[in-house]
């Protein structure tokens, strides 16, 4: 018997027999407007269909915009432009609002958002007129990423290490809006939010971004306590972190109590698929894992057939959602695309 989307992601959740392996879309706004287009479809849940994908569906709460922020910062008083890279766009923090932050009473001073900013009872009109076809997906706490776009990147980093008292204040605010925002937002899904995403790319292309010490000192605690917040609410745990993140993954399984992966940079040392399944194919759900810096973007139709079948075989023993590692990007052509997920769903009806 066929199962929905919804219905694939809570079996393999839970441990259950599925009718086929379940697929996941990341890509960008204009990897998207160039399928639907190319592909004929009107919106994005046709192309979904079209290509037998099982997204998720996102809410989220609308954001009231206050008298005081300017009209073109976001809530966190963070300004971006927009750059081109050729063949789109991405927004870059261009105004840092703690940038010259250099005292905790600095980082008191400044503007935080507050959770009456919001409104939402869009989210629970949103899961009240959802069919249950999808899985519904609601929240990302991602602290760090954020704390670079209040502060800068770089000194961020030299944050942890040479300024902790700042650094603790910062995620301090951050972790205080977010653990009210998730809490919110879960109260409004009604039991009807089935995931949601703790995060922090923790990994560069070749090894960790951070010690394990500096995890498990500025980040560990508070992404525990955001993820017994999501299980309070029945709500499942989506982990984000791109590159090479090996070292991090046994704290994430065994004390923040991720159940889900994502997006599994197979390339990078120490995330290679048969070692994950290995160590831990049997603990968690392992998200994407097609590569999209190589095979997708610079490979033919036959080398991205070749990588989902292979992987199919590598995760075998493991619970697996096939997508690409990261978002698909424009530089990947529609017909590497669609044999992505046509490849997933023959071999994933066969397994």
């Amino acid at each position: 018997m066929e199962m929905t989307p919804r219905q694939r992601w809570l079996a393999l959740l839970n441990h259950k027999t599925l009718d086929r392996i379940p697929c996941d879309y990341q890509a960008t706004e204009e990897v998207t407007a160039r399928l639907r287009r190319d592909l004929g479809c009107a919106d994005e849940e046709s192309l979904y269909r079209k290509l037998h994908i099982d997204a998720r569906r996102m809410v989220e709460p609308a954001w009231n915009r206050p008298a005081d922020r300017p009209p073109d910062a976001d809530p966190w008083g963070i300004i971006y432009r927009s750059v081109s890279y050729g063949s789109g766009t991405y927004l870059e923090p261009q105004v840092l609002p703690l940038a010259r932050a250099d005292s905790v009473a600095d980082v008191h001073a400044h503007r935080w958002p507050s959770c009456d900013e919001y409104d939402y009872t869009v989210v629970t009109r949103a899961v009240e007129q959802d069919d249950g076809f999808r899985i519904i997906h609601a929240g990302c706490y991602e602290p760090f990423l954020l704390y670079g776009y209040l502060r800068g990147l770089e000194t961020s980093m030299e944050d942890l290490a040479l300024r902790p008292e700042l650094a603790d204040a910062i995620l301090g605010h951050i972790f205080d809006f977010y653990f009210e925002h998730h809490r919110r937002i879960f109260e409004a899904g009604r039991g009807r939010i089935d995931t949601t995403y703790v995060a922090e790319d923790l990994g560069s292309q070749n090894g960790p971004l951070m010690s394990l010490a500096m995890y498990r000192r500025f980040l560990l605690p508070n992404q525990i306590k955001m993820a017994e917040c999501a299980r309070s609410h029945g709500v499942h745990v989506m982990y984000h972190t791109d590159g090479a993140a090996r070292i991090f993954l046994p704290d994430l399984i065994d004390r923040v109590g991720i159940e889900i992966l994502n997006p599994i940079q197979w390339r990078c040392p120490g995330m290679e698929r048969e070692k994950l399944v290995a160590d831990f194919g049997r603990r968690i759900i392992l998200h994407g894992s097609i590569d999209n810096q190589q095979t997708l973007p610079f490979g033919s139709v036959d080398d991205v057939i070749r990588e989902v079948r292979e992987s199919a075989v590598i995760y075998r023993d493991a619970r697996w959602i096939c997508g690409p590692c990261h978002n698909i990007q424009p530089v990947s052509p529609t017909a590497n695309i669609v044999a992505m997920y046509e490849a997933i769903h023959q071999v994933g009806v066969l397994q």
